[in-house]
């Protein structure tokens, strides 16, 4: 399962691919939002603009789902790294800093120390289901004797 990084908050949480990364930051208490986001967001449409999150070191494996059109209109004027995490998916293992738009006590340091230990990447999609009753059996047959 992919795992992602929250750098700020120093806690790894696992997710399923394909998984919204507001919600599964919202199901593990994580802190997203900053004042203004917590007096009125948006619910994860998108359109207030307050859950940013800012990937690191991602390196061009593409961790999270493209940019949709949404977050392209809303964070034109923001660092490319920048990401709504209402928008964004989790396909693949991920560092990310929440509220990067308020500073980091030490940032240099925490930022190395959470990219020297490694994320696995986590698998791109949901396991195989068996597919005949066959299968399902043998399945069964090997869970009660394992």
């Amino acid at each position: 399962m992919p795992v992602i990084r929250f750098v700020r908050e120093g806690r790894d949480v696992e997710c399923f691919p394909g998984e919204n990364l507001r919600e599964v930051a919202m199901r593990e208490g994580i802190q997203l939002y900053g004042l203004k986001g917590q007096l009125g967001n948006c619910g994860g449409c998108g359109q207030c603009v307050t859950c940013f999150v800012a990937v690191v070191a991602d390196e061009g494996s593409q961790s999270l789902s493209v940019r949709t059109p949404v977050e392209e209109a809303k964070l034109r004027r923001r660092p490319q790294d920048w990401r709504l995490a209402c928008q964004a998916m989790v396909e693949r293992s991920v560092m990310v800093l929440t509220r990067p738009q308020v500073r980091l006590p030490d940032a240099p340091a925490r930022l190395k120390a959470a990219s020297e230990a490694p994320l696995p990447l986590g698998p791109t999609a949901w396991p195989a289901l068996p597919e005949t009753e066959e299968d399902l059996s043998e399945a069964a047959t090997a869970d009660e004797e394992g």
